[in-house]
C-alpha cells in the first residue's frame, strides 16, 4: 500500500488524543518538586499568553510584533533562572558534580593509560553534569546498580578505525535495560550519540532514563574526543570537532557493541593495533535482553547530523562488522535532521527509515530576533523525506535553544519543565510507533500520543512550522504542513 493511500488528517488532528501514562515525563518534576516548592519557585512551563504563544501574529514591524519576540526570547533564560533560585537543586548539583571528580580521579588511578587530556567533559562534572537528580548518589563509574527500576552497566570498547590506519581509541559508555526486565525479553533497542564541541554523554541520560523505563534496551557513550573516552587514536586520530567523521563512525562502532554476543563478539577490542589496555566489554551485556530485529538511533546536533547519515547507509555499504546490512529501524535526530545530499564520514544522506527531527527558535548561541524567519527552515530534511515518501515529523520548540536536548546547568533554554519534556514525548511516541510489538508498552496509543496536537500546541514554534506526514497503523495517512495552525481536513482514499 503507498504511505499516501488511506484517509487523511481530521480536521483538529488529535486522533483520540490519548497519551501514555508511562512516559516519565513527570519523573523531573517529582525529583525536584520537594526542593522547588520550598524554593517557592514558579516556572513558566504552563504559563502561555497571547503575547508569547503566537495565538496573535502581529504585523511586521511593529511595536506588537517586537514585544512579543522580547517575550518569546526571555524564555530562554527560564532554566537558568529556576536553578538560580532553587536552593534544592544547587545543592544536589554541587554535590554530584563533587562525586564525579572524585570518580573521574579514581579512574585514573585503577585504569591507567586513559587518555582524556583536552576533553572538557571528562570529569562529568560542573555543567557537564548534565541533570543531577538524573544520578542516584554515592554510585561510582564502576558500579553496576539498579536504581528507580532501571539497571545500567558500564561499558568500554576501542573504536574501529574506520577513519584511521590504527584505531584503538578507547570509548566510554553504559547500556541500560528496565531493571525487572530478564534474559529473553526481546526488548527494542536504541543507541544515543552525543552531541559536540564538549558534550559529554551524561548531557542526554534523561531520555536513556525515559527509555529505559518504557521497555527499551539503550546505550548511552562519548564518542572519541569527548566526555570520558580517549581524545584521540594511539596514532595521534582525533575525535569530536577536530574530526567530526567520528559521529557516524564511532555511532557504527556503538551499534555494533551493543548488538554483539558471546556468539558474535566485538572485534575490534582485539584488531586495533596499539590499543592500549582496557577493562574493555566483548559483548553487550544485556544482550540476552535485545530483540536484535528492532533499532532506532537518536543524536543531538552534530550526532542528529550522524544519525542522519547512518540510518541511510545502504546495506550494500554498510561498514558495521557485527551486522551483514544496515540494522536501523527508526530515526531521531535533536537540532536537527539533515536534508539529503549532506554527507560526513563518505556516506550521505539518504532518506531510508521514518525520521524525526526536531528544532527550536534560537540556536547555539541564542540572539533575538530582528525579522520574521522562513518558517520552513526547519523543516527542510523533513519536506525531503516527505517527498522521498518515507515516514517523518518536525518539532519545533517555541522559545527554545539549542540545549534544550542536552540538560546542562546554566546553559539558556526554556524551563526544564517545557521544551524538554515535549521533546521526550515525541521522541518516545516515535520510538514507540515504529519500533514496539503489540502488547507492548507504549504499542497501542503511539499513534495518538503523536497527534496529541491539543497538548503541546502551545509550546510549539510560532515562528518556524512543525510538520508530519506518516502512517499511522490502520494505515491512515497524517500529512499536516503546519500542526501549530491546524490540520487540513480528511482526503478521501487515492485523492491526495
Amino acid at each position: 500500500m503507498d504511505k499516501h493511500d488511506g484517509p487523511r488528517e481530521t480536521a483538529d488532528g488529535t486522533g483520540t488524543g490519548g497519551e501514555s501514562e508511562s512516559t516519565g515525563l513527570s519523573r523531573r518534576s517529582i525529583l525536584r518538586s520537594a526542593g522547588a516548592t520550598a524554593a517557592g519557585v514558579v516556572t513558566m512551563a504552563g504559563t502561555a499568553s497571547a503575547a508569547t504563544d503566537g495565538s496573535d501574529d502581529p504585523e511586521y514591524p511593529s511595536a506588537a510584533w517586537f514585544q512579543r519576540e522580547q517575550a518569546n526570547y526571555a524564555k530562554t533564560q527560564e532554566a537558568p533562572r529556576e536553578q538560580a533560585e532553587d536552593p534544592a537543586f544547587q545543592q544536589r548539583w554541587q554535590t554530584q558534580s563533587a562525586t564525579n571528580i572524585a570518580d573521574f580521579r579514581t579512574r585514573t588511578v585503577e585504569e591507567p593509560g586513559w587518555n582524556s587530556e583536552g576533553n572538557l567533559c571528562k570529569e562529568y562534572a560542573e555543567q557537564c553534569t548534565g541533570d543531577p537528580f538524573g544520578y542516584p548518589i554515592g554510585t561510582t563509574y564502576e558500579e553496576q546498580h539498579s536504581y528507580d527500576g532501571v539497571e545500567r552497566r558500564r561499558v568500554v570498547f576501542h573504536d574501529s578505525g574506520l577513519d584511521s590506519d590504527a584505531g584503538g581509541a578507547r570509548l566510554s559508555g553504559w547500556v541500560w535495560a528496565p531493571a525487572d526486565s530478564d534474559p529473553g525479553g526481546d526488548l527494542p533497542g536504541v543507541v544515543i550519540t552525543n552531541g559536540s564541541v564538549q558534550a559529554s554523554q551524561t548531557l542526554y541520560w534523561w531520555f536513556a532514563d525515559t527509555l529505559a523505563r518504557n521497555g527499551y534496551v539503550v546505550m548511552t557513550y562519548d564518542p572519541r574526543g569527548q566526555g570520558r573516552s580517549d581524545t584521540a587514536t594511539p596514532d595521534g586520530t582525533l575525535g569530536t570537532n577536530a574530526n567530526s567523521t567520528v559521529f557516524v563512525t564511532n555511532q557504527v562502532d556503538a551499534i555494533d557493541l551493543f548488538r554483539s554476543t558471546p556468539e558474535n563478539r566485538y572485534p575490534h577490542n582485539t584488531e586495533a593495533p596499539g590499543a592500549v589496555p582496557a577493562p574493555v566489554a566483548e559483548y553487550n551485556p544485556f544482550h540476552d535482553r535485545l530483540d536484535r530485529s528492532r533499532l532506532g538511533i537518536v543524536g543531538h546536533s552534530l550526532g542528529a547530523t550522524g544519525v542522519s547519515v547512518v540510518q541511510g547507509i545502504p546495506d550494500e555499504d554498510w561498514p558495521g562488522t557485527v551486522d551483514d546490512t544496515n540494522p536501523v529501524d527508526a530515526a531521531v535526530a535533536w537540532d536537527n535532521l539533515t536534508a539529503p545530499g549532506e554527507s560526513l564520514a563518505g556516506f550521505e544522506v539518504r532518506p531510508r527509515v521514518p525520521a524525526m527531527g526536531q528544532s527550536a527558535d534560537y540556536g547555539l548561541t541564542p540572539q533575538p530576533k530582528t525579522e520574521p524567519p522562513n518558517e520552513d527552515a526547519k523543516a527542510t530534511a523533513q519536506a525531503a523525506w516527505s517527498e522521498a515518501g518515507v515516514d517523518t515529523y518536525q518539532v519545533n520548540v517555541r522559545g527554545g535553544t539549542h540545549y534544550e536536548w542536552a540538560l546542562i546547568p546554566t546553559f539558556p533554554t526554556t524551563s526544564w519543565d517545557f521544551g524538554n519534556p515535549m521533546a521526550d514525548h515525541y521522541s518516545l511516541a516515535w520510538l514507540d510507533r515504529y519500533l514496539k510489538h503489540p502488547g507492548e508498552e507504549g504499542f497501542h496509543d503511539a499513534d495518538d500520543r503523536l497527534l496529541a496536537d491539543d497538548r503541546w500546541r502551545d509550546r510549539l514554534s510560532f515562528y518556524y512550522r512543525s510538520a508530519r506526514d506518516f502512517t499511522t497503523r490502520n494505515q491512515q495517512v497524517r500529512d499536516c504542513p503546519d500542526i501549530k495552525a491546524g490540520c487540513d481536513g480528511p482526503t478521501p482514499p487515492g485523492q491526495d
